[in-house]
């Protein structure tokens, strides 16, 4: 099997980050296309990630953010549930699928990852509710009172969700991937 080269992997490096940057500023500028963006973003950053490459993902991530919070006028309020769980869960899925082999021990990982998404949840919830004013709705009382039952019920049931439907995505973008010669 033929080694692929570092030029490879820095220009698939490169170009994951510049659609994950482009996606994440697109989303910050207009609001009703944030998730749009944030999907767009984390399937670009699974890119690198089809042919292994764990640093050049990771420093896409990295450097996604960084153009995206420049260009966004320094905002770091909408890029934040990016940066605190979305952006990385694709190269922690990706560990997973190549390093985990034993049931239990992909169970724990799953647990600690759910756990990791409920908290960013929570950070998302406290930070970012009394910036956008939720504090003033009539349903925030309700809300507020039954909060952690919400995050770590629901919030746990839906990154289920999320977790499967990220796994099937990756193998997409990798047979999509699987087309370069190289």
């Amino acid at each position: 099997m033929k080694r692929t080269s570092a030029s490879f992997s820095i220009a698939l490096s490169a170009m994951a980050c510049a659609v994950a940057a482009a996606a994440l500023t697109m989303g910050s500028y207009v609001d009703v296309l944030l998730g749009a963006g944030y999907l767009l973003a984390v399937f670009a950053l699974m890119v690198p990630l089809s042919k292994n490459f764990y640093w050049g993902s990771f420093l896409a991530l990295v450097g996604a953010l960084l153009l995206a919070f420049l260009f966004c006028g320094f905002s770091f309020l909408k890029l934040l549930p990016f940066a605190c769980f979305l952006g990385v869960h694709p190269l922690l899925n990706r560990l997973q699928k190549n390093y985990i082999r034993n049931k239990i021990a992909q169970g724990a990982f799953f647990l600690g990852k759910a756990v990791w998404f409920d908290l960013a949840l929570l950070v998302a919830w406290f930070v970012l509710a009394p910036v956008f004013g939720v504090s003033e709705a009539t349903w925030y009382p309700w809300v507020a009172e039954r909060l952690y039952y919400i995050i770590f019920l629901g919030g746990t049931a839906v990154f289920a969700a999320y977790d499967c439907a990220i796994f099937l995505c990756q193998r997409s973008v990798d047979m999509a991937i699987k087309r370069i010669g190289r």
